[in-house]
């Protein structure tokens, strides 16, 4: 029987009574933030905010939990824009949209961090079973970095994997992991690179013993990235049904997928709230068009990051999600 698990990519929104007070905070302490470090205040407020974040998806049943990422000013580029070795150097554009991140700039070797894993182990404070963690996906931090100290693009992207399967090695209590993967769509790799993203993934994805989710989204996988993910060895493969759900069924249909997928079939970019009838339907949807005749787990998601959306229309969706996956329900 199918498992339907309601969980999300993380990175919320703030709350909007956090924003006018990191701003001051933040504007006041520029240089310690140069520095890469936080004050008291900065740490008291986005643990007030985690609280609140965690608390919510509770509220919605959310079957996983994730801490939130209220401190990603990068976006998936932060565990390379907190590390000692990087430098972050001008703004750039987040992928083709109005939303920007520091470019982190590698100039040093990549050693282990310990920053996500720290927020986890806060976030643990405040979450039973169901935790989860959230961090890029090899091929998505090195392609939104630059390399000032590899000299070589296949030793960076290893580089990058072994720094993200230290940083998950850490990871204490997490049952699921997603890891996000939207280049895999915005700046696919070449078929003749196909080896080396498998082995990078591998080596994030056997770091940790909990159910890893490969993400990818902002539409759909050329035929040739499908078919070299798939040689990887992770839990589950991520679709966004949102953005094009026919070519994501069709690679499905036309290669195969993991005995566990996550769909992303909630619009993390839209206002409009879906309720919790369509999210079924579009579950039901999928499940009818792809050749698996039973999937183990069906996690359910939003199809991007959830911080461009108003609190209140982030919060109603994820609201959708815990209502249309719960067991009785779908049973």
């Amino acid at each position: 029987m199918t498992q339907y698990v309601a969980t999300s990519p993380g990175l919320y929104p703030l709350p909007d009574w956090s924003k006018e007070q990191l701003q001051d905070l933040k504007g006041n302490q520029r240089e310690d933030l140069i520095d890469g470090t936080e004050s008291q205040e900065i740490e008291s407020v986005y643990a007030e905010v985690r609280e609140e974040l965690i608390a919510r998806q509770q509220e919605a049943e959310l079957d996983r939990i994730v801490e939130g990422q209220g401190r990603w000013d990068d976006f998936i580029a932060h565990p390379l824009a907190v590390h000692d070795s990087v430098e972050t150097r001008g703004i750039v554009r987040y992928y083709n949209n109005n939303n920007f991140y520091r470019e982190p700039v590698v100039t040093d070797e990549l050693t282990f961090d310990g920053d996500v894993a720290a927020e986890l182990d806060k976030a643990s404070d405040h979450v039973g079973a169901g935790l989860q963690g959230v961090l890029p996906g090899p091929y998505s931090l090195a392609d939104l970095a630059t390399d000032d100290y590899y000299g070589d693009e296949d030793e960076f992207l290893a580089a990058i994997a072994e720094f993200l399967a230290g940083e998950l090695d850490a990871f204490e209590g997490v049952e699921t992991v997603f890891l996000l993967e939207p280049s895999l769509v915005e700046n696919p790799f070449e078929n003749d690179r196909g080896e080396q993203v498998s082995t990078a993934v591998d080596t994030v994805a056997s770091a940790t013993d909990a159910d890893v989710v490969v993400f990818p989204y902002w539409g759909a996988l050329e035929e040739h990235v499908y078919a070299h993910l798939l040689d990887a060895d992770f839990e589950a493969l991520g679709f966004d049904l949102i953005a094009d759900h026919d070519s994501n069924v069709y690679n499905a249909q036309e290669y195969g997928t993991t005995d566990d997928v996550a769909l992303g079939i909630v619009d993390g970019k839209n206002t409009l709230v879906e309720d919790a009838e369509t999210v079924r339907e579009r579950i039901e949807w999928f499940e009818g068009q792809t050749p698996s005749e039973e999937y183990g787990t069906v996690y359910a998601t939003a199809n991007v990051e959830l911080s461009y959306l108003p609190v209140s229309k982030f919060e109603q969706k994820l609201d959708a999600l815990g209502e249309a996956t719960r067991q009785e329900v779908v049973a």
